[in-house]
């Protein structure tokens, strides 16, 4: 009989202590998944996503500047102003456009309303490679250029930023609508563009540019 007690005695004590490693699992998973919403709303995940688009195409924009650069210390010359297409003449400015990565058929214009070949003669050179072109796509990745075509004037490409803290930088170097914090060598139609909504932290039309 002592021994029957003794051996209920264990089987209830057996229970009892299975039953409470449960509830110390389920307070755990609890605690886990409470930290896991912190963390997730803290790090912001879409956020981080888009930075890290924004982040390329700043990289994107950095090359085909460099790409613009390297072809106007060799040949003295903006590519855009390179090989000729149906045009006598073309302006040694750009306007502020989508770059066009179609390097046959391409709709970006001088300041002339010239068809110009931009890509095709940076490609043309060997300043940049066809997985550039292919990955800078203007449907896809978007990148605007521009160039007041004065001699020291710096060539501009910017995109459109998705990420807050890009936004947030973009509309920092605007300082305002009239874009203000540009240098002298943007006009101001341009910077009316470039800067549009800098004031307004509802819109997002401001352009994130380099350099």
């Amino acid at each position: 009989m002592k021994q029957l007690t003794a051996f209920l005695r264990d089987i209830n004590k057996l229970r009892t202590q299975r039953g409470f490693t449960m509830i110390e699992l389920l307070i755990v998973i609890s605690i886990l998944g409470i930290l896991a919403v912190a963390v997730l709303s803290a790090i912001n995940p879409i956020e981080q996503i888009n930075r890290g688009r924004d982040t390329g195409s700043q990289s994107d924009a950095e090359q085909l500047i460099n790409a613009v650069d390297r072809y106007y210390a060799f040949n003295g010359t903006y590519p855009w102003q390179g090989t000729e297409v149906g045009a006598a003449a073309l302006a040694s400015d750009i306007a502020f456009q989508v770059v066009d990565t179609n390097t046959g058929n391409p709709n970006n214009l001088d300041s002339g309303g010239n068809p110009i070949l931009l890509m095709g003669q940076l490609l043309l050179k060997s300043e940049l490679k066809d997985s550039y072109i292919n990955r800078v796509n203007s449907a896809t990745n978007q990148l605007w250029i521009y160039n007041q075509g004065i001699s020291g004037s710096s060539t501009y490409v910017c995109f459109t930023p998705l990420s807050q803290s890009f936004k947030e930088k973009a509309k920092a170097r605007c300082v305002d609508n009239l874009g203000s914090g540009f240098p002298t060598d943007v006009d101001q139609p341009t910077r009316d563009l470039m800067c549009a909504g800098a004031e307004d932290p509802a819109t997002d039309t401001t352009y994130s540019c380099l350099p």
